[in-house]
């Protein structure tokens, strides 16, 4: 998916109005703040929060624990 920078820049999340990401597999706009990934079908975004899909970050990890 091509995208100008400009247009990416005024997108948001519909949930929490945070910046969104380009991810590539599977194709679509993610949230880290929310976790949520909203996917493309055809070029075409699918910006209900309904339909969005749980999504982790990479590199992120909750299994982080120091332990004395």
């Amino acid at each position: 998916m091509s995208l100008d920078a400009s247009l990416l820049s005024v997108l948001a999340c519909p949930k929490c109005k945070g910046p969104l990401q380009v991810v590539t597999t599977p194709e679509g706009f993610a949230c880290s703040q929310c976790q949520l990934l909203y996917k493309t079908d055809d070029d075409i975004p699918n910006f209900l929060i309904d339909e969005a899909l749980p999504w982790k970050a990479k590199g992120t990890s909750n299994g982080s624990s120091s332990s004395h």
